[in-house]
This record gives structure tokens, sequence and C-alpha cells, in this order.
């Protein structure tokens, strides 16, 4: 594994936005509920509705992918994971007494689960070089292998993103290397979905 790029800013960028917004949408840096759970269903694509499963949401916040997998009726038993600590503490406040979640901001205690899927947690890299967070970024890919049992999701702003809109302290992703990434390293069955609107991409890694 690659020396991991320091993450405080990134710790400090979030904290901001849930100490402006709170345990809202916006809190967790998106532009609404509506695009929240836009990706969310991306995600969700890689679940077996049909069947029980457990679930580990790497870089839960405050776990509103907890409530939108209730809200679907997912029969799921939901593990939420944040190096904010205080955006897990809010979590356990606000999922008091919901049976079937675990909130936890310790990383080395992480079960094995089902499915993993990541929401938005590569997108701010804050002032760290592209090339030293694409090797931050297969670092933890190879990191949601390990902690899965059925496969892992990932969510990506992408490089074909308008260039005038565009931020400096963002990482746009490129769909190709980590597609092929995901295929060389990690299983044949591997989707790239970036035909839904919105300026990015999702990865599904399927095993078995």
């Amino acid at each position: 594994m690659t020396q991991p790029p320091n993450l405080d800013p990134v710790r400090n960028y979030f904290e901001e936005r849930l100490d402006a917004h709170g345990t809202s949408a916006r809190g967790a840096d998106w532009n609404s509920e509506a695009s929240q759970e836009a990706r969310f269903d991306q995600l969700l694509k890689l679940c077996d509705p049909s069947a029980a499963f457990t679930i580990l949401d790497y870089g839960s916040g405050t776990g509103a992918l907890a409530d939108y997998l209730a809200k679907k009726g997912f029969q799921a038993d939901y593990t939420g994971f944040d190096i904010l600590e205080k955006a897990i503490q809010a979590a356990k406040q606000q999922h008091t007494g919901k049976p079937g979640r675990t909130f936890t901001a310790e990383e080395a205690s992480l079960p094995v689960c089902d499915y993993v899927v990541a929401s938005g947690i590569f997108n701010f890299r804050a002032d760290a070089s592209f090339e030293a967070w694409t090797d931050y970024v297969t670092d933890v890919l190879r990191r949601f292998d390990q902690l899965s049992r059925k496969g892992f999701a990932s969510n990506f702003l992408t490089k074909y993103s308008d260039a005038d809109r565009m931020r400096a302290d963002l990482y746009y992703a490129d769909p190709c290397f980590l597609f092929d990434y995901c295929k060389r390293n990690f299983s044949k069955n591997v989707a790239l979905l970036h035909d839904y609107t919105l300026y990015d991409f999702t990865l599904l890694v399927r095993k078995g």
C-alpha cells in the first residue's frame, strides 16, 4: 500500500459542512437530497433486493443510506463507517432505537459484509496531487475487496465534467482507468454506469 495522503483537510472540510448544514444532504456536501438519493440508486444496483444482506457504508456520514435502504424496503443489516468522529456521533444519536444499524469510526474493526458501498468519499482531495489521490483511491478499492463477499460499488466525479465548472480541490476520476483497474484486479463482472445525468459515474464490482 502506498503512503496515504493527509486526510486532515478532508475531515476539516466535511466537519465544516456538517456544522453548517447538520444531518442533511447538504451536510454531506450534496446539492440536494434528490441528488444524494439518485447516487444511492446507482450504488444499490449492486445489491440483490430479494434477500436479506449485510452492507458496509464506507464514508457513511450521518447514515442517510441506512434510512434510504429502509424506505426502499431492503432487508439490510447496515454498518456505517466514517473518518469524521463528529459525523459518527451524530449518526448514533439520529439512529438510536433503529435495529440493524451500527456506526463506527474505527476502520480496523470493520466487519466483512456482503456488500461495500461508498458515495462521494473520493470527491474532495484538497491539495493532494491527482496522481497521489489516484494511488489512494486504488488502495481503498483494494480494501473494499477485502471487506466484501459479494461485491462493492463506489461513485466518482468524472473527468468528463464541464471544464468551466471543475474545481482544483476536487478529484475528477478517469472512468476508463478505474474500470480497467477493477476488471484486472478484482472481478470479470464490473459495470460502469455513466448515464444518469449527474457529473459523476458509478462502478459496480460483482464477485462470483
